[in-house]
């Protein structure tokens, strides 16, 4: 039986009371310092149907997620020093009571995976970390059932399975689907993955910056309790957690610090710094060969395969026009060269809706602004399938939002199977087609006619540079 880690993962586990919408149980952890906590205590099991399955990594995780760890530096070597061997079973981990967990270093780097395959590094590892030892000590097949919400939390960052199939349907999140199966939460991956993207979203509920304060809170007690004094105690218990980590400890390389997604929010950082990691090599070759921007990224010594995006004084990336009007005339060529759509119209749509930011700006996802449910519908009802949307974080990929975007100015071009007028198709597209008001004043409008003399009065008009501001 391997045993690996601090002395945190020896001790006994104790629930605390759950009150929100994704589950909860005490850390280890909170034993070794000064907790506030209710008397009254209940304890988790895990589903004993399920215990003997996973006697391995290879039990709960894909073939190219076991890949994945053996490549991280520290779990490859932690997993070398007890005797496993790459390309045979690797043991779990497993407790005095014979339940499997994840060492502290095989947590950070499940969440360090995750993170950059989904998310593109907008969310803090060490923050999922710290929530892990708070919510399940790091164990895979533990449940807590919720008497108030009736329902039960499943795995490492207790997810109920109705917020995972909520966060399937109706966020986008389709990398794994858990309907029909919700013992797929507890695989390591499946379960952080799903966790993750609630944190995400809580980031910018109700379209506001939320702090780290908010969001912890709020993942603990629901969003209604995320200032709730019921609350407090794990928050502050978080903290202890997380400044405790071994990353924190001995100063490991990884990414550390919370950065909210809204990217009109001061000060957030959404780390996407080159062009080559939100376009494939096609596009970019396109970009490239295209005269405008080849001259430009040259001029700004950008290299092949690590083009930068510009970024504003806060280090949010945006596109400049040239490079705008690169991506709108790719996109229209290959893809929508018989509708009639121009270029000069597109453009000024994303600088009113994105001011450009590769994020989007405000509720606006992305440069053209167009939401995951819209993309969706173009995508499977008007067989839009050039691009892939698999989610919302699909649509900060600059060719991605364009294309959407401009394939929902086409049918918006003829809403209701009449041709309609420019000013209509602008303010249908800003506010939905179901309130416009072509004899009301529309601030909108003369925010577009702006936008759009930057790109119709002069090709040579200043189109920005590719360089850190």
């Amino acid at each position: 039986m391997r045993l690996l880690g601090n002395v945190d993962m020896l001790l006994p586990s104790f629930p605390i009371d759950f009150l929100g919408s994704v589950g909860s149980s005490s850390s280890l952890m909170s034993l070794l310092v000064e907790i506030d906590m209710p008397m009254s205590m209940e304890r988790s099991y895990s589903n004993a149907r399920m215990a003997n399955s996973f006697m391995y990594w290879n039990d709960c995780v894909e073939p190219e997620d076991l890949e994945a760890m053996w490549m991280e530096p520290a779990v490859r070597a932690e997993w070398l020093e007890v005797g496993e061997t790459k390309g045979q079973k690797v043991h779990l981990s497993r407790d005095p009571d014979g339940q499997p967990y994840l060492t502290q270093t095989e947590m950070k780097a499940v969440a360090d995976i995750t993170v950059r395959r989904h998310f593109d590094s907008i969310l803090d590892p060490e923050m999922i970390c710290a929530i892990a030892e708070l919510e399940s000590d790091r164990k895979p097949l533990i449940m807590k059932y919720n008497k108030k919400t009736k329902e039960t939390g499943l795995g490492i960052l207790q997810i109920f399975a109705k917020t995972a199939e909520w966060l399937v349907g109706g966020q986008g999140y389709q990398e794994y689907n858990v309907d029909d199966n919700p013992d797929l939460l507890h695989k390591p991956f499946i379960n952080v993955y799903f966790g993750a993207a609630y944190l995400k979203w809580l980031t910018d509920y109700q379209n506001n910056q939320r702090s780290e304060e908010f969001v912890v809170r709020a993942y603990n007690g629901g969003t209604k309790k995320a200032t709730n004094k019921s609350t407090l105690p794990y928050w502050r218990r978080y903290l202890t957690v997380k400044d405790a980590l071994p990353s924190r400890k001995h100063g490991e390389a990884g990414p550390s610090g919370f950065h909210p997604t809204n990217p009109m929010s001061p000060g957030s950082n959404t780390n996407f710094t080159y062009w080559d990691t939100r376009a494939s090599p096609e596009d970019m070759e396109d970009m490239w060969n295209h005269p405008e921007v080849g001259k430009e990224w040259t001029k700004s010594k950008e290299e092949r395969g690590k083009v930068r995006f510009s970024q504003d004084g806060e280090k949010r990336p945006y596109l400049s026009r040239g490079e705008m009007k690169a991506v709108a005339e790719i996109i229209v060529s290959k893809h929508f060269s018989s509708k009639g759509i121009r270029i000069p119209l597109v453009c000024a749509i994303a600088d009113t809706v994105s001011m450009r930011f590769v994020n989007g700006a405000g509720k606006h996802v992305g440069i053209l602004g167009v939401d995951y449910s819209t993309a969706a519908w173009l995508n499977k009802e008007l067989g839009y399938r050039a691009y892939k949307v698999d989610s919302q974080d699909d649509l900060t990929k600059p060719f991605v939002s364009m294309y959407f975007g401009v394939a929902y100015l086409v049918w918006l071009s003829e809403y209701e199977g009449r041709e309609r007028s420019p000013q209509f198709i602008v303010q249908a597209y800003m506010k939905g087609p179901d309130q416009v008001d072509l004899e009301a004043s529309c601030p909108l409008w003369l925010k577009f006619e702006q936008s759009l003399s930057y790109y119709e009065e002069s090709k040579n008009r200043d189109s920005g540079s590719c360089i850190i501001l």
